[in-house]
Order: structure tokens, then C-alpha cells, then sequence
């Protein structure tokens, strides 16, 4: 993967991040269908690509702030284990238009990527099993691509089985 060129693809906070930081990743958009019941499966059939492939961002609410979990979109969030992973008692999904606020981003075009403020983040180790993952570019119908070290490293995030079937 080459680091993109600006005029490749539509820009977002998440790109701009990635090539502020460097990071190398490779711009996927598609048609975004609003009448799909699952963002994160919608992306993996619209390009091709295998839904453990396709990490979706999902915010919840530890009691102290919001922080973010990473799954495939294949699976659920087990939130008893990301609540293990970021010390915390509990954890329960975050208001959308508290995770809308907090990141910048309508829900549905969450990236784990460029968020207005740095979140406590936790990648799903299932991440590492593959060359590349695709995420949310920042909007609907857009994905990044990218190694699963380097969304860790750009996110700041722990590595720890936060999926469950």
C-alpha cells in the first residue's frame, strides 16, 4: 500500500490523520444503499472483501467517558471483555448522538480514525490474523484500509478479544 495522494478519494479527518501521521492505507468508496440494515456489512459485500475483514468502531460508556471498541462486523461487541481490557467495572453502548458529539462523525461513518478527541481504543485481536483491515473513512460509503498495527499504533490502541459470535 502507498501512502495516498490528496486528490485520491474524498478526504476526512481520518485520511488527514493517517497522512499526517504517515501512514500508509489505501481509500475504498462505495455506494452507500441508506436502506441497509448494517453499515459494516454493506461495506464488506459492496467491496469484495470478507466481513471479518471489515472492523466496525463502537462506542460506549464507561462511567467515566466514552472509549472505543474495534470488532469484525461479523461478530458483536462483547462488552463485559472490553470492559476487562480498559480497567473499567462495566461498560454500556454510548448514546449515538453523545458518540456523534464526541467524535466528529454521524453514525454509520464513525472512524476509529481522526476523532475530534483521543479515546481510550481496544483492537479486537482478530485484527491481526490479516495483512490489512478495512474501517470507516469518516463517512458513509468510504473504508480505509490499512495494517492492523498501524490502525493500533494511529489509535493508540490495546490488543485484547472483545468479539464474540
Amino acid at each position: 500500500m502507498a501512502r495516498q495522494r490528496p486528490g485520491a478519494g474524498p478526504a476526512t479527518p481520518a485520511t488527514v490523520a493517517l497522512d499526517r501521521a504517515g501512514i500508509p492505507y489505501e481509500r475504498h468508496p462505495y455506494h452507500h444503499d441508506p436502506s441497509a440494515s448494517s453499515y459494516g456489512l454493506e461495506a464488506a459485500d459492496a467491496l469484495g472483501v470478507e466481513p471479518a475483514r471489515v472492523f466496525k468502531t463502537l462506542l460506549v460508556d464507561t462511567g467515566r467517558g466514552l472509549a472505543v471498541g474495534i470488532v469484525p462486523v461479523d461478530r458483536q461487541l462483547d462488552l463485559k471483555a472490553l470492559a476487562g481490557a480498559l480497567g473499567a467495572k462495566s461498560v454500556t453502548m454510548a448514546d449515538p448522538a453523545a458518540a456523534e458529539r464526541s467524535t466528529g462523525y454521524v453514525v454509520g461513518g464513525i472512524s476509529p480514525l481522526g476523532q475530534k478527541r483521543a479515546l481510550p481504543t481496544v483492537l479486537d485481536e482478530t485484527a491481526y490474523e490479516f495483512a490489512t483491515v478495512l474501517v470507516s473513512g469518516g463517512r458513509r460509503g468510504f473504508d480505509i484500509e490499512l495494517a492492523p498495527e498501524d490502525l493500533a499504533t494511529a489509535t493508540r490502541a490495546v490488543r485484547a478479544g472483545i468479539a464474540r459470535n
